[in-house]
């Protein structure tokens, strides 16, 4: 099942994964991913994908209503009527941009942890699991990536990973939604089972290509052991990042939607007309059982929503999608096709030696996406042109395109969205 419309290499993936799957779908944010695409869902008989669940395990969304109101954090006692018809009274609102400041200067984007709040839970009991011991201590792998899973809890990231503060369109109530997955922990996990996927040993570098691993072998458990380890920890880091937010900006929690949307689970589906019990892997889609609740972002100059799966029982569609749906609005163009060829290091763009020319100075401009944020009405802080509204389908477009297989319940409207900055480096970002 296709939903919406695609590129032809994203197609040409997705056609690749329906043939070595039980059942596939692709949602209409899809696009190109690494060996799988972005937004695909795909089954498989007590098999896992290590490039399915992908390098950022258990990238998710985590949102919490809190008892405040949009007046209570502006300075002009602002409203959602007002906010969407003036949108520079949030970008010029003092008190919203202290807040964004506090938020900037609080939480730690990028690698390390350099913010100003240093509670993370890293006693969290997830450190003293026993999955941990499927990592050979043999020159010192588990404790070194352990230690380093204790210093990166809670560091949001950079690439499209963000804490934003969203008023909801219908009451006013403000919420806290944030997305990053498992860190460094999960990237490691990946990319050690790609080497021994295919014939090698933790600390070797294997190719990024299909690697399934049998669930029923040694180390397929062993991964799956490790997965839903690193599952645990984007859990807690999501958690303690909103809830950080939540009381910087003096409100208390009312409600929590949190979700996965890379990840694979054990599910039940009906397939060909027979219930099959299946792997389940989702890249960048959202679960959405009936009456199943999820958060889905859409960008900085975008609004975010809250949905739920439709509780049609019949919904045939629904069966199909495997129970999914988007996880966020979707590219439209590349990194380097939005903000150039640049030094993944300094942020400069690249210029060729012997003309001294710019190389690519990419589709998206400073003043575009300045312009875009000033009449959105967002306070940013940080985001490089890569991550500019230019870049992302509209929400609205892929939501519809899902048809009747979810309820939005819940639209929601960014006026402070922080992320790492432009040049912020990450070799763990999405």
């Amino acid at each position: 099942m296709i939903f919406g419309t695609h590129d032809a290499n994203t197609l040409k993936q997705f056609a690749t994964i329906q043939k070595q799957s039980v059942a596939s779908a692709l949602m209409a944010d899809g696009h190109m991913g690494y060996v799988m695409p972005v937004g695909a869902v795909a089954a498989y008989d007590n098999q896992v994908s290590v490039v399915g669940v992908g390098f950022d395990i258990a990238c998710g969304n985590c949102a919490i209503k809190t008892d405040i109101k949009l007046a209570d954090i502006s300075t002009n006692r602002l409203t959602s009527d007002i906010l969407l018809a003036n949108p520079h009274k949030a970008t010029s609102d003092p008190l919203l941009n202290t807040f964004a400041d506090k938020i900037q200067k609080s939480i730690s984007f990028g690698v390390g942890r350099t913010n100003l709040a240093n509670d993370a839970p890293t006693d969290d009991p997830l450190f003293l699991d026993e999955a941990w011991y499927h990592i050979p201590n043999t020159g010192h792998f588990r404790d070194e990536l352990r230690e380093k899973a204790r210093k990166q809890l809670g560091t949001v990231g950079s690439g499209n990973h963000y804490v934003d503060v969203f008023v909801d369109k219908a009451d006013n109530h403000i919420w806290v939604g944030v997305h990053f997955g498992s860190r460094g922990l999960g990237h490691t996990i990946a990319s050690n089972f790609l080497a021994i996927g295919q014939g090698g040993m933790w600390g070797d570098k294997g190719k990024e290509v299909e690697t399934l691993l049998d669930l029923h072998s040694p180390i397929g458990q062993e991964y799956w052991a490790l997965m839903e380890l690193a599952g645990r920890y984007a859990y807690v880091g999501r958690e303690w990042v909103a809830r950080k937010v939540v009381s910087i900006l003096g409100g208390k929690e009312l409600d929590l939607v949190h979700n996965h949307h890379n990840f694979a689970w054990k599910e039940t589906h009906v397939v060909n007309g027979k219930k099959q019990q299946l792997v389940v892997i989702r890249k960048g889609a959202t679960p959405a059982f009936p009456g199943q609740r999820g958060f889905i972002g859409g960008s900085m100059g975008d609004d975010a929503v809250i949905i739920t799966g439709s509780s049609n029982s019949s919904n045939m569609l629904q069966q199909t999608a495997l129970y999914s749906t988007v996880h966020g609005a979707g590219r439209v163009m590349s990194r380097t096709e939005a903000a150039g060829k640049r030094n993944f290091r300094t942020g400069q763009l690249l210029k060729d030696k012997v003309t001294g020319k710019i190389i690519n100075s990419g589709k998206v401009s400073p003043a575009m996406m300045s312009s875009w944020i000033k009449n959105f009405g967002t306070v940013l802080r940080g985001g490089g042109l890569d991550e500019s509204p230019h870049v992302y389908r509209r929400l609205s477009d892929v939501l519809s395109a899902q048809q009747e297989t979810i309820t939005v319940t819940n639209v929601l409207r960014p006026v402070i969205v922080v992320m790492a900055g432009a040049n912020e480096f990450d070799p763990y970002k999405d």
